[in-house]
């Protein structure tokens, strides 16, 4: 049997409707920026896997690094307990993340991660005896999970449709484009002034599921500076956004001045290899959990906190994250992504053409609203596996968030592929 027959038998795959869904593929094993199939056939995987793998799959370092630990400690309970791997993956992304962090929150994703961090603000203001604090406000199209906080931050669509009646009520405040940048700000100044606001969540620079938009580290530096104003903690959504994927280590480094309260990483963390999310926090947002009455304390965990094999997968990806010949790569594809905007422009079928570090944008008019469910997204998804490369429109929006260790020539025949889709539609 094929691992299709074998598949169709026994999975239940996510974002997909089992019974109109194209027949999966079945990936025996991977190397570099390439999926190889059980068929013989090899894809571009130019999406990183869901924005996961920054340095190409099956990497030998990380898998050397991997191995070496499950030989030393494969699991332990992190309550009462710990490990070298934990304390060493913290100390190191302390070093590195922006703004004040001081303590690190282990969970299993990035979901998870922004449960963590709603439970911090939530718990923070009442530890305070703020009992007021108990609202949110996040900005229209924002994806940060599917777990139910984490959906409840997140805009009411079609992935959310089902549980609608079941989310916390959330305040949202447009979205800062260039054209709403003041009406955007003055929301979020009139919800903090009522004074009942425990946190304010974003995406720093871009939100990833409402299209790849990208917003000005400008405004956001004012949206930062407001919350701290009015005593509003910031939760920075890296998740995406972490690891180089917006041209900076971290997205938050383009603020001149303002700093988030809490950060949450998950995606990129473990170089795409294992599943791991982590909660940074402020030692302001920590000492607020410190007491001698055991009722403040944040009653979180997962059965996997701060998985060793994970930490040492995380510090692995990091060695190579902040090594020369990386960072070099991501600058190379920054400045590749940057000379493609003309070509792309060009096209009367093009709504708009955006790049935010290594991603690359292209918004194609097909003359009806965006529609993640649109018959067009999955004519795009066929037209580019056809052609040996796995993307994954979001509507009628293309985007290339390729690893980093994608070559140029890799990226043309990506690029090519995409220009090709484009004079398609025109001809049709």
């Amino acid at each position: 049997m094929t691992l299709l027959e074998r598949d169709k038998k026994v999975t239940w795959h996510p974002y997909t409707q089992m019974k109109l869904s194209p027949e999966s593929i079945g990936i025996k094993n991977a190397e570099g920026v390439y999926l190889f199939s059980e068929n013989g056939e090899q894809y571009i995987d130019a999406i990183s896997s869901w924005w996961v793998n920054l340095h190409g799959h099956a990497h030998p370092y990380i898998a050397r690094k991997i191995s070496e630990q499950l030989n030393r400690l494969e699991h332990v309970i992190f309550a009462g307990f710990t490990h070298e791997p934990a304390i060493e993956l913290a100390e190191k992304l302390l070093n590195i993340l922006p703004g004040d962090m001081a303590k690190v929150f282990y969970s299993d994703n990035g979901s998870t991660a922004i449960e963590v961090a709603l439970k911090m603000a939530h718990q923070y203001h009442q530890n305070k005896n703020e009992k007021k604090k108990t609202k949110v406000i996040a900005i229209e199209g924002a994806y940060h999970g599917d777990t139910f906080g984490a959906m409840s931050v997140s805009a009411r669509n079609v992935f959310t449709a089902p549980f609608n009646s079941m989310l916390f009520d959330v305040d949202f405040i447009p979205f800062p484009s260039i054209e709403q940048e003041e009406i955007s700000l003055a929301a979020l100044e009139k919800l903090l002034k009522t004074g009942n606001i425990s946190c304010f969540i974003a995406e720093p620079l871009l939100q990833g599921c409402a299209g790849m938009r990208t917003y000005s580290a400008d405004v956001l530096e004012k949206m930062f500076l407001l919350c701290k104003k009015y005593d509003a903690l910031i939760i920075a959504d890296e998740v995406l956004t972490g690891f180089g994927r917006t041209g900076s280590l971290f997205a938050c480094y383009q603020l001149k001045n303002a700093k988030p309260d809490i950060i949450c990483l998950s995606k990129g963390l473990t170089g795409g290899t294992l599943p791991m999310g982590v909660t940074a926090s402020t030692d302001e947002v920590f000492d607020a959990f410190l007491s001698d009455d055991a009722h403040k304390t944040l009653f979180h965990g997962h059965s996997f906190t701060a998985n060793p094999i994970g930490c040492v997968a995380g510090l692995a990806s990091l060695d190579l994250l902040l090594s020369e010949d990386c960072q070099k790569d991501i600058h190379r594809i920054v400045a590749k992504h940057k000379s493609q905007v003309e070509r792309f422009a060009a096209y009367t079928n093009v709504k708009d053409v955006r790049h935010c570090g290594t991603i690359f944008t292209i918004e194609i008019d097909t003359g009806a609203e965006s529609d993640y469910l649109s018959e067009g997204r999955d004519y795009f998804y066929k037209f580019f596996i056809e052609r040996k490369i796995l993307m994954r429109p979001l509507g009628n929006i293309l985007y290339l968030l390729p690893p980093y260790c994608i070559t140029d020539e890799e990226l043309d025949f990506v690029y090519n592929a995409m220009e090709e889709l484009l004079q398609t539609l025109l001809i049709k």
